[in-house]
């Protein structure tokens, strides 16, 4: 009999907690150590297309502050105090608890209340790691650059290599925390920190794993319509047919390519970075061409002899194509073109099956499938 009136009334407590929360508002009470000149602190609201004020405060006496807001959905808030930022997820209903050291270098703070702030700073920790790793590179690629006196094409055969793995090591720690956390905002935010372009197929299966959530948040809504729309043209599905006229004014269509291994290859001669691609692509296709690979080149370009001329200085001795309309032709439409360099790797059945690969990527896909 003893243990049931306990249960009820820790019941009971539960019920009154409960309904003394505020569930039009979100509170964040904030200690700080260490604080200097610093009299204000602001809190930032983060949306699909910029970050911006929406509230400041000034710090107590105690070194305390207190923020009560309204969150119209479940969101992305950052404290700025100073010159450092923190990331805080809240919503209404939340109160959250924050305590920093402003002398701490290494920025750390605790937060309790929110548990996708919790993991807002596992994510955060991550993304720490793999920066303080660039940033040490860089600092002795700069160093050794300047000893040198100019820059160096064998340190930055040492260096680039060294950036390209840890980028790709943060990403493949990313997408675990990401599989990890796919009913957590922070995960949504840890996503959106991929390149779009490279992890793309794992983009859009996240957003299909995730389009009944978070139905209330523009930015995630923002993210599952950009996935949609290039879902029809992401690795794994067929290739959009289309016409368009070549070089010599001659119609070209896709499905001419049908039962051949094809790279759709989206350029133009006014594209720093796709002039300075070519020459890896000319080297690719003169190893792979007699293997059965094939290149039709689709040129953003709007003059014909702009195009020409680029075609002939840069040795493209495969197949070209152009709408001669920049991004707006109906290809480029198609294709969700919206960068260059782009590519589309099609297989013998029509199906996408890489896509933006270059440099040492499309030789290595190469070589896989051409073993």
């Amino acid at each position: 009999m003893k243990n049931r009136i306990v249960t009820c009334l820790a019941l009971l407590a539960a019920v009154v907690i409960t309904s003394c929360k505020d569930a039009t508002t979100f509170t964040i009470s904030g200690t700080l150590s260490n604080v200097g000149g610093i009299k204000k602190v602001y809190l930032l609201a983060a949306d699909s297309a910029q970050v911006s004020i929406i509230d400041s405060t000034s710090v107590g006496s105690g070194n305390n502050f207190t923020f009560k807001h309204n969150a119209p959905y479940a969101n992305l808030y950052k404290l700025r105090i100073g010159s450092n930022i923190y990331d805080i997820v809240a919503q209404n209903g939340d109160n959250i608890t924050f305590k920093t050291d402003l002398a701490d270098v290494s920025h750390s703070y605790e937060v309790s209340g929110s548990e996708t702030s919790e993991k807002i700073k596992e994510f955060n920790k991550i993304s720490n790691l793999y920066g303080e790793k660039n940033s040490k590179l860089s600092d002795e690629y700069t160093a050794k650059s300047s000893a040198l006196g100019h820059e160096s094409d064998s340190l930055l055969k040492i260096y680039v290599p060294q950036f390209q793995k840890n980028i790709a090591d943060y990403s493949t720690e990313i997408l675990k925390f990401v599989n990890a956390n796919k009913k957590s905002l922070a995960g949504f935010y840890a996503a959106t920190s991929l390149d779009q372009y490279k992890y793309e197929q794992q983009l859009v299966a996240y957003a299909d794993d995730i389009k009944d959530d978070f139905k209330d948040n523009p930015s995630v809504q923002t993210f599952l319509k950009q996935m949609a729309a290039v879902k029809p043209i992401s690795v794994g599905h067929k290739a959009p047919e289309f016409t368009i006229k070549s070089i010599d004014d001659k119609e070209v269509k896709l499905s001419d390519y049908k039962g051949k291994y094809v790279m759709l290859d989206f350029w133009a001669s006014w594209c720093g970075p796709c002039r300075q691609e070519n020459p890896n692509v000319v080297k690719q296709y003169a190893a792979y061409k007699d293997k059965g690979f094939n290149i039709l080149g689709i040129s953003l370009d709007t003059e014909k002899k702009d195009w020409q001329q680029a075609i002939n200085a840069d040795k493209l001795s495969w197949a070209h194509v152009s709408d001669l309309q920049r991004f707006e032709g109906p290809t480029e439409r198609l294709y969700h073109i919206e960068a260059i360099p782009s590519n589309f790797i099609i297989d013998p059945q029509g199906t996408i099956v890489a896509k933006n690969v270059t440099g040492a990527d499309l030789e290595y896909f190469l070589k896989k499938t051409f073993k």
